[in-house]
């Protein structure tokens, strides 16, 4: 094992990420082989539309976590927003682009409320988000009366937003999503690494009270990392949409928990201070491709609940074992 580890390739590129890609390889081959119809384009496309509204989720909550925090509302505040921006696009004739920007402002002003509870009024992160996930999925049912919005189709003057997600050209289907999504996480991981605003969110996780002796506003700092949560939870709504075009109030939950395994997976420390938005990404596409190898071999969802349990217990578990070794 030692002599892995010191291997140049595996020391550049992290033991973590080099594990985490082997597996993703070795899942895309065992589907292939149980299920031969997973090797068909449209199979990677559905799950490449799926990576691409979860990975802006887990792009968002990788920022919590690493202050040590936790936020279990960026599922609903994804309903939420995409209810909000809907309703006013089909049924008050909102121009799209305004409705976008409508859509990432929901999801900002939750990250906010989060933020401010968490850092200026000491709430725990766990409580709060609780409430904010109850509260998101209230406001979104509310402002629809209850009713799912349905997005315009492509073939729609407003339908132009689904080319975010896939874009037809030449009669092949380009997944824009996932280059799109690698774009945000390039810029995810230039601030949590090369920015002011990064080093200081990995140091509050690292030993919070240190960084507050030494002057630093903590409080803005963590505040910052939620609202960054929240934009892309807000985000992320734009691309569920593209993807599933409907969306039904009170819903929601299940991609928090998917977001944050996809974060933990690729590296982040539940305790906080270390966190890889590369790992996030490639957390992300094996909760995906997992999603839709259950589904190519006809098995039912709960069975990758127990999978992704599972890689997850065995993640967490890797980063106490290195936590202890490393103290």
């Amino acid at each position: 094992m030692e002599k892995i580890r010191n291997n140049s390739f595996v020391k550049k590129v992290g033991l973590n990420r080099v594990i985490l890609g082997g597996i993703l390889v070795l899942m895309y081959l065992l589907f292939a082989i149980l299920s031969p119809t997973f090797l068909s384009y449209s199979r990677i496309l559905s799950a490449l539309n799926y990576a691409c509204f979860l990975g802006f989720l887990s792009l968002g909550v990788t920022f919590v976590i690493a202050t040590g925090g936790i936020d279990f509302s960026i599922g609903p505040v994804m309903f939420c927003a995409a209810l909000i921006s809907g309703q006013l696009l089909t049924k008050n004739g909102w121009p799209l682009v305004l409705c976008i920007l409508v859509s990432i402002l929901v999801g900002t002003i939750f990250g906010v409320i989060n933020g401010l509870l968490v850092s200026y009024g000491g709430l725990p992160s766990f409580i709060t988000s609780m409430a904010s996930m109850m509260i998101s999925k209230g406001v979104g049912s509310v402002f629809t009366k209850t009713q799912s919005v349905s997005w315009p189709q492509l073939e729609d003057a407003n339908g132009w937003y689904r080319n975010l997600v896939k874009m037809k050209i030449g009669g092949a289907q380009i997944p824009t999503g996932l280059i799109i999504l690698l774009i945000g996480a390039v810029i995810c991981a230039m601030i949590l690494n090369k920015t002011q605003i990064g080093r200081y969110i990995l140091c509050i996780g690292s030993n919070r009270e240190a960084v507050r002796l030494s002057g630093v506003n903590t409080k803005k700092w963590e505040t910052l990392a939620y609202v960054i949560c929240g934009l892309l939870a807000g985000v992320a709504a734009i691309f569920f949409v593209g993807a599933y075009s409907t969306v039904q109030p009170g819903l929601g939950d299940t991609y928090n928990n998917e977001a944050i395994a996809g974060c933990v997976m690729g590296g982040t420390s539940m305790a906080g201070g270390l966190a890889s938005i590369s790992g996030t990404i490639i957390g992300v596409m094996i909760i995906a491709l997992l999603q839709e190898g259950i589904l190519a071999m006809g098995a039912q969802k709960p069975i990758q609940y127990i999978i992704t349990g599972i890689i997850v217990l065995a993640a967490v578990y890797a980063d106490n074992r290195s936590r202890r070794r490393r103290n």
